[in-house]
């Protein structure tokens, strides 16, 4: 990613939203590496904002899980966490499960066809080997999963979580062989949900979540960025 491709249009969103929303891609798709200091003027060049933005979404970032502030050095991209790594799948786990097995209750046939098609789009993303689009057609899949089987709350903790699930699953979606495993592993899960066999639905969503902590866990134990 070069500097330019970090330059916002002025023409949309508020600069702040936009600049978030850039930086938090940035990160997830590692053009800044964990522990990586995130020094405010080069970052006012590459986004094109005032120092005033820059802070703003430092802040927010810091407050998201994805910048911490290093005393002495100010601040830098999270280092990952193995103990909230675990913790994080430990309750995606819990509430896909729920949300899995609810569908395939309840959903009406609308609802399975929009499942389906933010299925297709979401192994169209995978195809397109970019790291990014895969997150956020993942991210459109579990919205439609959680709307599906009423589980409004539920999608509210998740959504509280994504930012650093993302964070997490950009790695496990750019790890070796990890595409056609994770394909088969959604197809699973529709095929339960498709089927009205809530039980095995349940379980489908629940060893997808556990294969990906497993990566996770994998990479992140073996990485010196490791925090301790």
């Amino acid at each position: 990613m070069s500097d330019d491709t970090l330059r916002i249009d002025r023409s949309a969103k508020t600069l702040r939203t936009l600049a978030l929303e850039r930086m938090r891609e940035a990160i997830m798709d590692f053009h800044f590496q964990p522990g990586e200091r995130l020094v405010e003027r080069p970052l006012c060049d590459q986004l094109g904002v005032s120092r005033s933005v820059v802070r703003e979404v430092l802040r927010q970032l810091e407050a998201e899980g994805l910048v911490q502030m290093i005393p002495g050095h100010g601040p830098a991209v999270a280092k990952p966490d193995l103990g909230r790594t675990d913790e994080i799948y430990e309750l995606r786990a819990l509430l896909e499960g729920i949300a899995a097995r609810a569908c395939a209750l309840s959903a009406t046939d609308e609802q399975l066809a929009t499942l389906e098609h933010a299925l297709a789009d979401l192994f169209e993303a995978w195809a397109s080997g970019k790291p990014p689009a895969v997150m956020r057609a993942t991210t459109k899949f579990y919205e439609a999963l959680f709307e599906a089987a009423d589980k409004r709350v539920a999608w509210e903790i998740v959504s509280g979580l994504n930012v650093r699930i993302n964070q997490l699953r950009s790695m496990t979606i750019a790890s070796a062989n990890r595409r056609e495993p994770a394909i088969a592993e959604m197809n699973k899960i529709m095929d339960a949900i498709r089927s009205r066999k809530p039980d095995e639905a349940e379980v489908a969503a629940r060893q997808h979540v556990e294969s990906a902590w497993n990566i996770a866990r994998g990479q992140i134990a073996s990485s010196p960025l490791a925090r301790p």
